[in-house]
């Protein structure tokens, strides 16, 4: 009787996730696909290639700090994304804001601050603006762009208004067409990355994180940092739940490399991705948000 009451508090909280992420983040894709097209037809492809080239080393930093400033989670950067694609941004300028923007969420920073202090703070954000900075240079100097499918680059095509509608209006339609063809054609991949990821969430018990990840096991920042990807946890709740964790026994190490991990690859937004780079781009990814989790798992934890 009592496992089947723990099975059926598992279903019903995997399947409150399920509802609560499709709404949100159907929503989310909605207004930020919409706002970024509108955004496009005021700021002409040419000003944004000039702002976020990859030629001088602005781009770079101008892309980690419009990453800091977009309360974006890892999903919901993927319209941005799209955007930046479409007016043809520097690559290594795009995978800078691609890593910094839900890592360096302004959510997940003031909570840092309250939760673990303004020191911890200050080094999650130079460590994560560092390393989405020099990932986004390397990726670049390797030749990843090659990597980008092609239709990623393509603006959906949208019927002409008609019968003598008004060109503002004609404009707004246009852009809402376009909203509605991107969200079509990632639909099948957000839903079958949200029902993953939200059994995951609901069937994966905090204490056996916690005790996978303690201080008493030396690989528990690994398995922290390989934990986090295929959770999907918003900005809001990752820090509560990582100080609950700490509070179980988890190392503060390892939480650092669950944050990092949750926050900056979630599975919903790997699946996502996969609408848009090829595997070789998707396993890059993987790599540095685990090899940034896990480094600054280590040093935090030498340091503190």
């Amino acid at each position: 009787m009592l496992n089947f009451s723990i099975d059926q508090t598992m279903l019903m909280d995997t399947l409150n996730m399920f509802l609560f992420l499709s709404l949100e983040l159907t929503l989310l894709f909605l207004v930020i696909s919409y706002a970024v097209g509108a955004l496009q037809t005021v700021i002409p492809p040419q000003r944004i290639q000039s702002i976020l080239s990859s030629r001088n080393g602005k781009g770079f930093l101008i892309a980690g700090f419009l990453g800091a400033i977009t309360p974006f989670c890892s999903c919901s950067t993927i319209p941005f994304l799209k955007g930046l694609l479409r007016a043809k941004a520097g690559f290594g300028t795009m995978m800078v804001f691609l890593f910094a923007s839900p890592l360096l969420n302004p959510i997940i920073i003031g909570l840092f601050a309250v939760t673990f202090g303004v020191k911890v703070a200050l080094f999650y954000f130079i460590i994560a603006m560092a390393v989405s900075i020099i990932a986004g240079v390397a990726l670049e100097q390797l030749g990843f762009e090659k990597y980008v499918k092609p239709e990623a680059y393509d603006t959906p095509k949208t019927s002409k208004a008609c019968c003598g509608k008004a060109k503002s209006e004609s404009k707004w339609l246009t852009i809402w067409r376009s909203t509605w063809s991107d969200f079509k054609k990632v639909l099948p991949y957000l839903m079958g990355g949200i029902a993953i990821g939200s059994a995951i969430y609901g069937f994966m018990p905090a204490e056996l994180i916690a005790s996978v990840a303690s201080d008493s096991n030396p690989f528990a920042i690994p398995v922290a940092a390989v934990i986090g990807i295929p959770l999907y946890v918003r900005a809001e709740a990752v820090i509560p739940l990582s100080a609950a964790l700490a509070a179980k026994g988890m190392g503060l190490g390892a939480v650092m490399a669950l944050i990092i991990g949750s926050a900056g690859a979630s599975l919903t937004e790997v699946v996502l991705l996969k609408s848009l780079f090829k595997n070789q781009m998707i396993i890059a990814f993987l790599v540095v948000v685990l090899g940034m989790a896990v480094s600054a798992g280590l040093l935090y934890q030498a340091i503190f």
